[in-house]
């Protein structure tokens, strides 16, 4: 089947350069968004192409710009079509932290650098309108979990006082949240959006359109308690006292040591993998996205730590552990 699309920016692309180029597709994305590598004499570019009915890519537009204004490595935009939904970005090549660590590589400097990345993102001034993470957007998020992992992996439909009493058991935990000092949040800081790039640090940042306004444990949450990553604790714990010794004293003062800072961070671990385990099930059963199951297995792992660490209530623990 011909992929009209491609077709498309094929076209497009032709009014950019008069030379010949080739392109190849990248990994899949967990949207309507996709990704192609374009080889243009001996240079690189990645094509992102997303269909306008169902992407605005102006939210990428406009992140971007201010992560770039701000020090932040995000790719350069070289071209753009807002009308076809194509843009022609900067190549980060094929180095995600995920494949850096997997073949080896030193663990230290990574980190480092995206400490030091999320540091600057949640100290500057946000100048663009983002939306909020608040209460309302935490229970969808959460509903998730009760709409499409629960019915669709555990084959188990909860109940309507089921799915009210968790909306209960719940809610002081994204009330905790919401109570946290807020700041920028890029929303999907994990090993497989922080890129290596050929030429070295600093980690080139991509997946980004989604930011918000949210709590300032929520990046570091989503780097330390990755999806798809699974670090000794006392490595998770070193880095997070790190990042609390070097925030901001009025925002190191909203709590009493770093363990209860390091509290927060595992409720807001708890939150998103909750949302992550819902997300998963939607893109396999919804999106035929299959290979986003295999993610679910360590997702629950961490998710489980979090149940036992949080000292959750007995009748909340006994619905998540629906296994």
């Amino acid at each position: 089947m011909a992929d009209e699309r491609l077709a498309q920016a094929s076209q497009w692309l032709n009014t950019i350069w008069n030379h010949v180029f080739e392109i190849k597709p990248l990994a899949g994305d967990a949207s309507f968004r996709r990704y192609f590598r374009v080889y243009q004499s001996e240079e690189t570019y990645v094509l992102m192409d997303a269909p306008p009915e169902k992407e605005d890519v102006t939210p990428f537009l406009n992140v971007c710009a201010w992560l770039q204004s701000i020090g932040m490595r995000v790719p350069k935009i070289l071209a753009k079509d807002l009308e076809q939904g194509f843009l022609l970005l900067e190549d980060f090549a094929d180095q995600t932290w995920s494949t850096y660590l997997a073949s080896g590589g030193e663990m230290q400097l990574l980190f480092a650098d995206a400490l030091r990345q999320l540091h600057i993102l949640q100290s500057a001034k946000v100048d663009l309108a983002l939306p909020v993470f608040d209460i309302a957007r935490m229970q969808r998020e959460c509903d998730l979990y009760l709409d499409w992992y629960l019915p669709k992996v555990m084959q188990y439909v909860p109940t309507v006082d089921e799915r009210k009493q968790f909306h209960a058991d719940i809610l002081p935990y994204l009330k905790h949240l919401s109570e946290l000092p807020q700041a920028a949040v890029h929303l999907d800081y994990h090993s497989r959006n922080l890129m290596l790039p050929t030429d070295g640090l600093p980690l080139g940042v991509i997946d980004f359109q989604d930011a918000v306004i949210g709590p300032i444990t929520y990046d570091l949450a989503s780097l330390l308690y990755d999806c798809y990553q699974d670090y000794p604790e006392h490595l998770r714990r070193q880095y997070s006292d790190m990042f609390f010794h070097a925030l901001p004293k009025r925002w190191q003062l909203h709590f009493e040591d770093s363990s209860a800072w390091h509290k927060s961070l595992r409720i807001t671990a708890f939150q998103r993998h909750l949302k992550a385990m819902g997300i998963f099930a939607r893109l396999a059963y919804r999106d035929g996205k299959k290979q986003f199951l295999e993610e679910i297995p360590l997702t629950r792992k961490h998710f489980n730590d979090e149940i036992t660490y949080l000292d959750i209530p007995a009748s909340l623990k006994h619905f998540l552990q629906c296994e």
